[in-house]
């Protein structure tokens, strides 16, 4: 598992191609403020380690949160990370188990649209509590 979490003061994506077809269809432009934004990469070998993995996903993005006095987590797959891939449907499984955990724990918890390269826009402040890497 690679985890690259940016705070962002704002943070804008807008669907441009579509690379999963059996996945569901996305257009909206989304713009939100004060977000954690976690880039995840499953990878090949944590498909056999699921929930070790669901578990320490979701205790690095609370703890990213905390220390950005946020209660709002974009989820984002991003297959850029490692030359290791899972398979998208145990990425996404994992991603929609992720965020049903956070929003049962009082984040407002999303995902980016899965399958999709995105237009980004960040805004980030430069401290350091605001990236932080973690492969577990």
């Amino acid at each position: 598992m690679k985890l690259l979490m940016i705070y962002c003061e704002q943070f804008h994506y807008r669907p441009t191609i579509k690379t999963l077809s059996n996945f569901p269809d996305f257009s909206n432009e989304v713009n939100v403020e004060n977000v954690l934004v976690a880039f995840i990469q499953m990878e090949k070998e944590d498909e056999e380690n699921s929930k070790y993995v669901e578990t320490k996903l979701v205790k690095n993005i609370k703890w990213a949160a905390k220390k950005n006095q946020t209660q709002h987590i974009i989820l984002h797959s991003f297959a850029h990370l490692s030359e290791s891939k899972a398979l998208p449907e145990i990425t996404k499984k994992l991603l929609d188990t992720v965020e049903n955990r956070l929003k049962n724990t009082d984040y407002i918890t999303e995902q980016t649209p899965f399958g999709y390269f995105l237009d980004l826009e960040v805004k980030a402040p430069g401290r350091s509590s605001a990236r932080i890497f973690k492969s577990f």
